[in-house]
């Protein structure tokens, strides 16, 4: 009998033609009459005030049609929810770059041109905090309670005891989002509501912050956002330039297009903070594991704080009695950091798999045997048992696909001509979770054809979430793709959680799920009928004769989701050439083996997980944004300068999902891919350097003349 269901086939994504024509439109897409164009300018010092801002001469410039400045700026709430500050409220400046006006002018050009002529002045703070490795040693406890020290057991005792010891110091640089589409926004008051046509990961979070920072009731503020050119968390919470450019709509009371640009990226939406993790394990010769201590350094900004959690992978992924995870936090003069794809457990799995490869290496023991030796079967944090844990199958099947039969147990011995060829190996593990979230169908008859129409106020960051929510709604109605259409993207539309933190296809598509379901449910009431097999709805809407019908499902997680742990786990395996002469890398070979539950749609979640593994492989070998510690500005600030993976630079990518079902984690049995395909990838690149060379580098990336 044919299969007609849809799921876990690999559909094309049903936005697919529109993106590669040009017809999909993005925030900065849409017509308004009149469109002014908006510029930021931006400070010049790391700390200190605005003395004085000369835009008299700039206001009489061609086409400049206000300045804003925070001299005449609208009275905002600061704690309205906006991320990092900048609101045009004060003469006060926290760190280089944070916005301190805007132009609004005819042309994007004029605008450009004015905000170059803004003459600032300012009494600099001669103690700037921004230079992190001065001010590492004196970091302090963080505010939040989820940051205290965690304990299990006694860790340094046990490391003591311990027969074999290892510790070590990783550094992980600061790194920036740089999503394809920069961030952007088109303004356009309605009496007084305003429509912010914006990139948002989290469609009703952006409202409602828009709308209390704004002193605005969230009613009065729509956020439309169906096509997002990329993200990565920088697009979660959202920040300054969203209400800067209502702001400066309502003072030129014309619709205002503000779109920052690649240089303003690096100092407008957040970064990926820069840390220093030391990992000190101890074992028994035998591999097992003893204690563990996941010790982070990290920095925050001066006027709020944010800490990526690294050490949150060590609580779960292995078998060890004694446990600390500690935080330690240095306030500076740099925008506040942010979520940044698999925000903590990619910058905490570079450091503990690196270290769990050191520790092989001394054990003289496969790094594989030594991780499948420590594997929980329940978790170490909590007690909770695995609503699924999927670990040692993406080791052990990964191993095999791989051909890691082939490395060689000693570094430096594989050489073909000039390269050293080494094989690595790292595991990863990302939160898998439901987040309540609403959906509508509506269905319509004309004639024998039936539609569905399907609409909830989720995003699609580029991921295919237009596609497996078009797959939930034909499977679950019982109808063809092609008669289905899903709205999203508006927060008009039924409020739904974010595309963030591996929550959004679970959440999405256990609503839609839901709704279908409903549906069903109401239309067989509707009937009056008692039937031997179940229909579809699509099948009632025909025999019913039923011209239009709609229903809402309000969706969360199961009752009992709490009472388990849930997780994606992946393994990931690198094979490198560095080249003796020269120390550059490149990776020739990558495999992620991925255990992440139902996999609705195989093309798109491999597209997700290739491009996790590609992050991955720029943060091991080229991915860094420095700051000038003279000034606090970022002297990279292009992709001249901060080098991002090309495809030049990526050899073979493979991706394998892992046959898992979970019946606890969701209805669906959904996990999430989004987050986990970066993490574990850089240790795995790392750790395949060292084989094939011999030389540990513990602070990323790995550039030539760290090998040389």
């Amino acid at each position: 009998m044919e299969d007609k269901n849809t799921i876990g086939k690999a559909i094309t994504r049903i936005d697919g033609l529109l993106k590669v024509t040009g017809k999909a439109n993005y925030a900065t897409d849409y017509p308004a009459k009149e469109m002014a164009y908006a510029v930021l300018f931006k400070s010049t010092i790391a700390a200190g005030q605005i003395t004085s801002i000369n835009t008299a001469d700039v206001k009489s410039l061609p086409g400049v049609l206000t300045v804003i400045t925070h001299e005449n700026a609208p009275k905002l709430n600061v704690k309205g929810g906006l991320r990092g500050g900048a609101l045009l409220q004060g003469p006060e400046v926290y760190f280089y770059g944070q916005h301190i006006g805007i132009v609004v002018a005819e042309t994007f050009e004029q605008a450009t041109h004015a905000a170059k002529m803004v003459k600032v002045t300012y009494t600099p703070n001669t103690d700037a905090k921004i230079d992190f490795e001065k001010l590492a040693p004196g970091a302090v406890v963080p505010k939040g309670e989820e940051l205290a020290d965690h304990n299990r057991g006694d860790a340094k005792g046990a490391f003591n005891s311990a027969e074999v010891k290892f510790e070590g110091t990783y550094h992980t640089p600061i790194e920036h989002h740089h999503p394809m589409e920069p961030h952007s926004t088109v303004a356009v008051w309605e009496g007084d509501k305003v429509i912010l046509y914006n990139g948002s990961q989290i469609i009703n979070g952006a409202q409602n912050s828009a709308a209390a920072t704004l002193n605005m009731k969230p009613e009065q503020v729509r956020i439309v956002s169906p096509f997002i050119g990329g993200g990565f968390g920088s697009k979660g919470g959202q920040w300054a330039n969203l209400v800067l450019a209502a702001v400066a709509a309502k003072v030129a009371s014309r619709p205002v297009k503000l779109a920052l640009t690649r240089q303003q990226m690096f100092n407008s939406v957040g970064l990926r903070q820069q840390n220093f993790q030391k990992i000190s394990i101890g074992a028994m010769r035998d591999g097992r594991l003893i204690s563990l201590a996941h010790e982070t350094t990290t920095h925050t900004a001066i006027e709020d704080e944010f800490i990526e959690r690294c050490g949150e992978g060590a609580k779960i992924m292995y078998d060890v009695p004694n446990l600390l995870v500690k935080y330690r936090v240095v306030p500076m003069n740099v925008i506040l950091p942010t979520y940044t794809r698999g925000p903590g457990h990619s910058t905490g799995s570079f450091a503990l798999e690196s270290a769990m490869d050191e520790l092989a290496h001394q054990l003289e023991m496969d790094p594989i045997e030594l991780r499948l030796k420590n594997q929980p079967d329940k978790d170490p944090s909590s007690g909770k048992p695995w609503s699924s844990r999927a670990t040692i199958t993406c080791l052990q099947e990964g191993a095999k696909a791989f051909g890691w039969e082939k490395r060689k147990k000693q570094p430096g011995q594989n050489k073909v001509g000039n390269d050293l060829i080494g094989y690595g190996v790292a595991c990863g593990t990302y939160p898998a979770r439901q987040r309540p979230s609403s959906a509508t169908i509506k269905l319509t008859r004309t004639g024998n054809t039936v539609n569905a129409v399907v609409a909830i106020a989720a995003s699609d960051l580029g991921t295919g979430t237009f596609t497996i929510l078009t797959q939930t709604a034909a499977d679950g109605l019982g109808m063809p793709l092609a008669n289905v259409t899903v709205k999203l993207g508006d927060s008009d539309l039924p409020p739904a959680a974010g595309s963030v933190g591996s929550v959004g296809a679970a959440s999405f598509a256990n609503a839609v799920n839901d709704a279908c379901e409903k549906i069903t449910n109401e239309l067989v009431y509707k009937s009056g009928k008692q039937f031997f097999v179940r229909p579809t709805a699509y099948q009632l809407m025909q025999s019913e004769q039923v011209t239009e019908f709609e229903t809402r499902a309000d969706a969360k997680a199961p009752a009992n989701a709490g009472e388990y742990s849930s997780h994606s786990f992946n393994a990931n395996f690198a094979e490198v050439r560095v080249n003796s002469l020269t120390g550059m890398v490149k990776v020739t070979r990558f495999l992620a083996v991925v255990g992440a539950g139902k996999i609705l749609n195989p093309k798109t979640a491999r597209s997700q997980i290739i491009g996790g593994n590609t992050w991955g492989i720029g943060m091991a070998l080229s991915e860094e944004s420095l700051i000038d510690p003279r000034w606090g500005n970022f002297a990279t600030r292009s992709f001249a300068d901060y080098h991002v993976p090309s495809n030049m630079d990526i050899g073979q990518m493979d991706a394998m999902f892992v046959n898992e079902k979970d019946s606890i984690v969701n209805k669906m049995g959904i996990k999430g891919i989004g987050e986990v395909g970066i993490v574990g990838v850089a240790a795995a690149v790392a750790n395949a350097i060292f084989n094939a060379t011999g030389k540990r580098v513990r602070d990323v990336p790995i550039t030539p003349d760290k090998l040389l």
